[in-house]
């Protein structure tokens, strides 16, 4: 049997023009999450930051679940699933916010969404060793090729050495900014497989509004605590706004109808653009220098993650052939 052309199987291809625009929008509105973080987080510090974060969405996205009608219901399951929903809230949430918040104290925008697009690779792992989801050659080469792409991005900020403000950074201070954002990426891939496993078949707008409820609760006591004693400047305050409306509560509702019209797995190509309007932002609002070597390592991220998680299926010329799993 000869080899299909389109052996390279991409799964926003397969979308409507209608659901690839609202794709567009999401990966946007993500991707400008991390352009508000930087542009908030000296002003605000990392716990105020992402608590009124949080807590905008969690506002937002409730006032939509009570708009429904069947918000009873939803209620009904905020209520049965409150353990689950507060694990998930600080899994998916208050804790890889946080570490993102802190790791562009030191990072860029653009340099924190390109790590961010390692999240279906942590996905993967955890999947493996904890749901037994099988990997295949293939799959397992993408882990490689996307670490290696990580590694490859991390130290080329090393010897870049500066911020965007022009200030020397120690490469021990942009190490750990690094291992802070893979850290948050960690927990995104932890989060799914908990979820999976503890949440499926729940109602998605329930969910979300849930964990952004916990992760509010989580992170309310230490933004008191760490409240900034300075005056914070409205280009802050806007910020700050930007990120719980448009970023976490609009952003959220977009996501979520577009799994129910394309499913999880179409959807999750989202994560192939938000490098995309992440690097796009930093350098257009930000002025952040974007050098030939950040680039190649996002392209091998990106490649790494497309392997892994099945989204290339398999490499031309590999004609029909399986790989067999490997267990």
């Amino acid at each position: 049997m000869a080899p299909r052309r389109d052996s390279i199987a991409l799964d926003a291809l397969k979308m409507n023009p209608i659901n690839i625009v609202q794709l567009l929008i999401l990966a946007a509105l993500w991707g400008g999450s991390f352009l508000f973080i930087r542009m908030g987080v000296a002003d605000f510090g990392v716990a105020p930051l992402m608590a009124l974060r949080v807590g905008i969405g969690a506002l937002f996205l409730l006032i939509v679940l009570v708009m429904r009608r069947s918000a009873s219901g939803s209620f009904q399951l905020l209520r049965t699933h409150a353990w689950p929903l507060f694990v998930v809230g600080i899994l998916n949430s208050a804790a890889p916010f946080c570490l993102f918040a802190y790791a562009e104290l030191t990072l860029s925008a653009g340099v924190t969404s390109v790590i961010n697009a390692t999240t279906p690779l942590w996905g993967a792992i955890v999947a493996f060793l904890w749901l037994k989801d099988r990997l295949s050659g293939l799959r397992i080469a993408g882990l490689v090729i996307g670490f290696a792409g990580v590694v490859a991005l991390v130290w080329n900020q090393i010897n870049v050495g500066t911020t965007s403000a022009g200030t020397t950074v120690p490469p021990v201070t942009t190490a750990l900014a690094a291992v802070a954002a893979l850290g948050a990426t960690l927990l995104y891939g932890i989060a799914a497989s908990y979820t999976k496993r503890n949440l499926t078949g729940v109602d998605s707008l329930a969910v979300a509004t849930g964990t952004m409820t916990a992760a509010t609760v989580v992170l309310l006591p230490f933004a008191v605590f760490w409240w900034p004693a300075t005056p914070i400047s409205s280009q802050s305050w806007g910020a700050v706004i930007a990120l719980g409306v448009a970023c976490t509560g609009v952003a959220y509702m977009l996501f979520f109808r577009l799994i129910a019209a394309t499913g999880p797995a179409r959807t999750i190509s989202v994560t192939f653009v938000i490098p995309i309007f992440g690097i796009l932002w930093g350098a257009l609002f930000l002025s952040e220098h974007v050098s030939p070597g950040m680039i190649k390592a996002c392209v091998a991220i990106l490649v790494g993650t497309a392997l892994a998680t099945g989204v290339i299926k398999r490499l031309p010329g590999m004609g029909a052939r399986r790989e067999a799993p490997v267990k």
